[in-house]
């Protein structure tokens, strides 16, 4: 039925990600990286391409230089086939000088896109978050149950109320109530512990979205979750879409069902991480029937002189030489030099551990050198003085922190990047 539709996806990709900071402070939360090889912005874009659905913008917004440069050097299209495109498309201020205001102002403000395209469906989702849907189920969902839009959603604990968009539904699925980060909510049908949340995706008719916007544009206000889907509750049909029900080819018994994160503070992005590590993780990176896709990696293959490694990933052009690695993942061209111990650790690219470093629970931005016998993580209040540490004691050291000349060190002369020759490997299971 999906493929009968022609469907045009927004992806909202201009999150500031204020809570992810110092992660953010070069980048847009959508660009942050993830796992080994990937950004945060590849979960949704690879769900939509492996729906089937190829007309895609990205808003962006701040800080957006590395997400553009990612999409154009990731996520090109066939120049032959002109509906099948990533576009990354910056505030148009067709209307003034105004950054986007709110959700719906940025599709508003690219109006003309929609226009343009005549599209029969419109996806609106959003850019920071962990899982795998397959958007065409929804689809065929909300044509069958007729509605004019349909919100994914899931359940979540009473407590998180604050953090969502929270609905209320009839025995059909329909939304009878939508309320935005409300304070309080009533459990969801079936439950005393939870209620059911908006997973900021949802599917219009055209049509329906263009009224709507244009209604917003003349009411003065701005956003999905705060305006637009509560108004249209009383005067259109609006319906729940259980994300549980989504069926993806290649899940393993073993993973989580339905498995989603909203990575959106430290300890949620950070905890998302180990829940891929494993030979049974709760979120397989690698499906090849739908397969996360990420940038084109041109480095040289891993290489492990010798060491203790215990469920940790090293990425490509990496190096670990005597190190003992618990729980660690290493992303591109990152050097672990002898002696050196990382226990539940996040190490971005081009980052070096000096020998007999020690880092504990800690996330170590990209363009680091960790001079030898450095402590992270293991004195909190010595970190706290030196760099961001949450209330559950995850250390974030920013980018370029400790670098060559910096103040903060003298670092010994750079070892070379390459090696010769493999010594002992143990692996503990």
């Amino acid at each position: 039925m999906t493929a009968q539709r022609n469907v045009l996806a927004f992806v909202m990709a201009g999150g500031e990600g204020s809570r992810l900071n110092p992660l953010t402070a070069n980048r847009c939360k959508p660009a942050v990286p993830f796992n080994g090889k990937h950004r945060i912005v590849d979960f949704v874009l690879s769900n939509l391409v492996n729906s089937e659905i190829y007309s895609i913008y990205l808003l962006v917004q701040y800080k957006s230089q590395s997400l553009i440069e990612h999409v154009r050097q990731t996520w090109t299209m066939a120049r032959f086939m002109p509906q099948h495109f990533i576009t990354c498309v910056p505030p148009q201020m067709r209307n003034g000088p105004e950054w986007f205001q709110g959700t719906a102002d940025a599709v508003f403000q690219n109006i003309h896109l929609i226009e343009t395209m005549k599209p029969d469906i419109v996806a609106v989702f959003g850019a920071d978050h962990i899982y795998r849907m397959d958007v065409r189920q929804m689809i065929d969902f909300h044509i069958q149950s007729g509605a004019a839009a349909s919100v994914a959603t899931l359940p979540v604990r009473l407590a998180q109320c604050d953090q969502f968009g929270i609905v209320e539904i009839d025995d059909n699925n329909r939304i009878t109530e939508f309320q935005e980060k409300p304070r309080s909510a009533r459990p969801m049908p079936g439950s005393s512990t939870h209620a059911l949340a908006s997973m900021g995706n949802y599917i219009f008719n055209a049509d329906v979205l263009l009224e709507q916007l244009y209604r917003m544009k003349e009411n003065g206000t701005s956003d999905f979750g705060k305006h637009i889907l509560p108004s249209m509750v009383k005067s259109h049909k609006l319906v729940a879409y259980d994300f549980d029900t989504n069926h993806i080819p290649g899940t393993e018994p073993y993973e989580e069902h339905a498995y989603w994160r909203d990575v959106g503070t430290i300890d949620a992005y950070f905890e998302a991480h180990f829940d891929t590590l494993g030979a049974a993780p709760k979120f397989r990176m690698t499906n090849a029937q739908w397969p996360i896709y990420a940038s084109p990696d041109q480095a040289e293959s891993a290489q492990i002189e010798n060491g203790v490694i215990n469920r940790s990933v090293v990425g490509s052009g990496s190096i670990v030489d005597g190190a003992a690695l618990d729980h660690a993942m290493l992303r591109r061209s990152v050097i672990v030099e002898r002696g050196a111990r990382l226990e539940h650790c996040i190490v971005m690219e081009r980052s070096r551990i000096g020998r007999g470093a020690q880092v504990h629970r800690a996330i170590i931005d990209q363009d680091n050198e960790v001079p030898p016998g450095e402590r992270i993580g293991l004195d909190l209040e010595h970190d706290r003085r030196r760099f961001h540490v949450t209330e559950s004691g995850i250390v974030v050291v920013p980018a370029g922190y400790f670098r060559p000349g910096a103040r903060h060190h003298a670092l010994p002369a750079a070892r070379p990047a390459v090696r010769t020759g493999l010594g002992r490997l143990e692996v503990v299971a």
